[in-house]
């Protein structure tokens, strides 16, 4: 027998002739007894005690000495609940105290008193209803404790005897089986033999095995239509059919909840909808007050203070830097990077007694950064979040307080017995202090960060991408993950389909171009015999059969790299990059397609208004650059002119290296992280790569570009905003299609038009004109109807090649308003579908014309109309423009007309554009 079965059995054998008075007094076996009586040294029987606490085979009882019982015997000695993550307990009176107090579950959520008072009464009157209570959807983010709430849920039924204690409660994700129908409903009604090829004995349905309790779907709406009619069968009669069976005579009864991520309106059947009459929605982190975040907080850190057994402190600024980081996984999120964090703290006080130190210093980049959001935050609120959290907070490893959870989100391992064990490994390899603590860091990070990177939202990520790559490009490169994984017997993370998307949508357009090279070579990093080298080979000449083109050999390499490298998920010391564009949210647009597609936390975005002066942008970029260099320095992409001269600046200033890239775009950024994130890359490898080589991810043919400033072309439109960022796009199509010059797009509104370009003029040339309304500045203008209807086409192409315009190309090819419009709205909105919006926008200019007894011509009617349109998607979306203006001068005449005429919308759509966007469309009004 083992040593450490001896010790089980001492205490097994011993903790079993307990009764509770024994128990209460004698409370235990110490290290130094147990020893004595198997003749077994002390220190080996502490470490093999700690291993059973860890395997949570038996518990440790803070006294002195220290003692242990069987776990097992000690909850029914004292018929108490432990919680599964219990290893040791301060005091056995106050622990029995405890447990015995008549309490609801739901008093133990962080909360329930504040941001889920209401949903903790709506989930409450669910389950009273007579006679079994109301089946209901829980809604919410990834990580904001969906699981947790239907778990207490649950034992909130068996607290009030609507539940018997043995009720089961199963659960159930839907979406691990979202792709294959058959095989979804298999597992939730069960099967009978021969129902389908494989099906060779009947099976019983999670349905089944819920009966008498509740069942829990999450992620419901990946149920497909007819999965959803069969549950709603169910919910309305209590009957279901196993697969293969065509009657439905079995019952069973069960309490159904469900959750999900998405809009249940866009994503559930309208019939399964209104079976499911309570719905919980779950605030996100940033919704929940501050007392419930520092909570959290304190709670996460707490339960890290009992696995170490240590005190942990924290200090104030680390936990604004925790609140501000946690943004897309919510209470997920903030417990990985606590995680990490005490991690971290306890790496650096593993050879001491002294507790462990969490300081703003300790933190990693992407969560250092979060202090920025949160002196945003406080700034909204006059400063009085930044003051209400204490200096420091220091938590003992003392609170034996039960928590009820069932945690996705706890990884199946121990990061500090990771740590503990892979210390003394190194300690006994002689490797410094130093080099063990860069070690390990790196394998926390690689730990922690494999294990939460499947709790991102990949769907809205892939929606993301598929916007800018072709879908095939990007079935195909999940085809090779797949192929890659079976042949590499190792999991490859999402990345991996980003990074082959965007790099084979790049390198087709390069040999489309012939552009790219068949003879250049990469230095491999590893073998040309190694496994992912002949996989890559493999992979090589797929493409080169799927899409007929001819491959250069270069590629292999390439594939191999990005095979070897791609599933490694530290990425220490990486190039930084900072986004800074004219416009007051260009840069953070682009910066968040990127952390949406790469989960990028090497990438800052600085906006900057124009009414802003270079001299305090410039601060701005300075800061930024601080906070996002990892130690390879700092990719600068910006829009235009003066910008590009902060490089050597901030350089001079920070000591930090620093490569400047203009003419930013979209494509431009996510290349720029892609190059940063797949391998171990540098700052002037990256740069010369963006410079020379990379020509986008369309495959239009554009001609070489020029890397010199040929000037620039305003967009106008009523705001600057919304209509003209679309504009924007619109004309840079243009551009590429018509010249090969380095022209750079800049949107401003009509508000101090004069004055804005007057501005721009300073540091720009400024070819052309095109919006909504001409200055008559004597810069050359095109009408946004003629860039259009294709006529402002060949006059920009003839201002830019220096060409005189003449007069009949201005009017030509008018074409049917209604067309133009269509046509138009095509290009402009994302969500709305024109066809069906084009005759309301149609009545909603007329009924203006006649509440206001005016006609407009044909052009100004098109603008109004098109103006509207990015107005109602951004209503869609929730991302309204806010008028900051004085709203006392506005026109009244106008504004009741325009609140007449979006009754329109409101009858037709149910959309109502909000006071805000009218107030501008006054603006717009009063121009024509």
């Amino acid at each position: 027998m083992k040593r450490i079965d001896k010790i089980y059995d001492y205490i097994l054998t011993n903790s079993k002739a307990f009764d509770k008075d024994k128990l209460l007094n004698t409370k235990g076996f110490s290290a130094q007894e147990i020893g004595a009586a198997l003749n077994i040294l002390r220190n080996n029987v502490s470490k093999e005690l700690n291993t059973l606490c860890r395997n949570k085979k038996i518990l440790k009882i803070k006294n002195r000495p220290v003692l242990y019982f069987d776990r097992d015997c000690f909850k029914n000695i004292l018929s108490v609940k432990l919680s599964d993550n219990l290893e040791e307990i301060e005091d056995i009176e106050s622990l029995t105290k405890l447990t015995t107090d008549d309490q609801s579950p739901f008093n133990y959520l962080i909360g329930a008193n504040t941001s889920l008072k209401n949903q903790i009464e709506q989930a409450k009157a669910a389950l009273m209803y007579p006679p079994n209570g109301l089946h209901t959807l829980i809604l919410g983010s990834t990580g904001v404790g969906k699981s947790l709430f239907a778990n207490i849920m649950y034992q909130y039924s068996k607290y009030i005897k609507k539940l018997p204690e043995d009720a089961p409660f199963v659960v159930f994700n839907c979406a691990d089986y979202a792709n294959n129908p058959q095989l979804l409903l298999s597992y939730i009604f069960g099967h009978i033999r021969g129902a389908f090829t494989g099906a060779e004995k009947e099976k019983e349905g999670i349905i089944e095995k819920a009966n008498g309790g509740i069942l829990f779907l999450d992620e419901i709406h990946r149920l497909p239509p007819e999965g959803q009619e069969m549950v709603f069968y169910f919910m309305d009669t209590g009957t279901f059919n196993k697969l293969g069976e065509t009657d439905r005579t079995r019952k069973a009864n069960v309490l159904l909840i469900g959750a999900t991520t998405e809009d249940p309106n866009s994503t559930l059947l309208n019939t399964f909808i209104r079976r499911i009459p309570i719905t919980i929605a779950i605030p996100n982190f940033d919704e929940r007050s501050l007392d419930d975040k520092i909570q959290l907080i304190h709670f996460l850190i707490s339960k890290e203070a009992q696995r170490v057994n240590k005190a942990i402190k924290i200090s104030s600024d680390a936990i604004k830097a925790l609140i501000g980081s946690t943004s897309y996984g919510n209470v997920g999120q903030l417990k990985s990077n606590i995680q990490l964090a005490c991690a971290k703290g306890f790496l650096n006080s593993i050879n001491t007694n002294e507790c462990i130190d969490i300081n703003l210093s300790l933190l990693p980049p992407n969560i250092k950064n979060g202090i920025v959001a949160f002196a945003n935050k406080s700034k909204d609120d006059n400063g009085n979040l930044w003051n209400m959290i204490p200096t420091t907070i220091t938590i003992q490893p003392d609170d034996d307080k039960t928590f009820l959870e069932t945690d996705a989100y706890e990884p199946p391992f121990n990061i500090y017995n990771i740590i503990e064990d892979k210390t003394s490994a190194l300690q006994e390899e002689g490797m410094s202090e130093n080099d063990i603590k860069n070690f390990i860091t790196t394998d926390i990070n690689l730990h922690l960060r494999q294990f939460y990177a499947r709790f991102k939202n990949d769907i809205h990520r892939r929606e993301g991408l598929l916007k800018i790559v072709d879908s095939d490009i990007v079935d195909f490169a999940e085809e090779i993950k797949i192929l890659a994984e079976t042949k590499l017997n190792k999991k490859l993370n999402e990345r991996f389909i980003y990074a082959t998307s965007l790099h084979f949508s790049a390198l087709f357009n390069r040999i489309k171009k012939k552009t790219v090279s068949y003879s250049s070579r990469i230095d491999l990093s590893i073998s040309v015999n190694s496994e992912e080298y002949q996989v890559a080979k493999e992979i090589h000449s797929l493409i080169e059969q799927r899409y007929k083109l001819i491959i250069p050999p270069v590629e292999i390499e390439y594939l191999a790299l990005l095979l070897s490298s791609i599933q490694e998920s530290s990425h220490q010391e990486r190039v930084g990059i900072v986004v800074a564009a004219h416009g007051s949210s260009t840069a953070t647009s682009m910066v968040s397609v990127a952390k949406k597609l790469f989960d990028a936390d090497n990438i800052i975005a600085v906006d900057m208004p124009l009414e802003r002066t270079p001299s305090d942008i410039l601060e701005e970029v300075v800061e930024k650059v601080k906070l996002v260099n990892e130690g390879k320095g700092v990719l600068l992409l910006v829009d235009m002119g003066s910008l590009n001269g902060f490089g050597d600046v901030i350089t001079e200033r920070t000591n930090i290296l620093t490569k400047s890239v203009d003419m930013v775009s979209t494509p431009l950024v996510l290349e720029a992280v892609r190059k940063c994130s797949l391998c171990d890359t540098d700052l002037n490898s990256v740069y010369s790569y963006l410079i020379t080589d990379f020509r986008g991810y369309t495959n239009k043919l554009t001609g070489s570009d020029v890397s010199i400033d040929d000037g620039v072309i305003v967009t106008i439109c009523s705001t600057g905003k919304g209509a003209a960022i679309k504009l924007k796009e619109l004309v840079e199509d243009v551009i590429r299609n018509i010249t090969d010059r380095n022209i750079n797009i800049i949107p401003i509104g009509i508000k101090d038009l004069t004055k804005s370009i007057n501005h721009i003029s300073q540091s720009n040339k400024i070819v052309s004109l095109v919006g909504i309304t001409n200055p008559n500045m004597g810069i050359p203008f095109i009408s946004i109807e003629e860039l259009i209807d294709g006529s402002g086409e060949k006059i920009l192409k003839n201002i830019i090649d220096g060409k005189s315009v003449p007069e009949s190309n201005k009017g030509e090819n008018q074409i049917v308003l209604k067309n133009l419009c269509k046509q138009s709205l095509k290009e402009i909105l994302t969500f709305l579908n024109p066809e069906k919006i084009c005759s309301l926008l149609d009545n909603f200019v007329s009924c203006i014309e006649s509440s206001l007894d005016t006609t407009y011509g044909n052009p100004n009617k098109l603008r109004i109309m098109l103006h509207t349109a990015c107005a109602l998607e951004r209503t869609v979306i929730h991302d309204n423009l806010i008028y900051k203006d004085d709203t006392n001068s506005l026109d009244k005449k106008n504004l009741s007309a325009l609140n007449k005429a979006n009754l329109i919308f409101k009858n037709s759509l149910s959309i109502t554009l909000p006071d805000d966007e009218l107030y501008y469309m006054v603006d717009l009004l009063n121009e024509y």
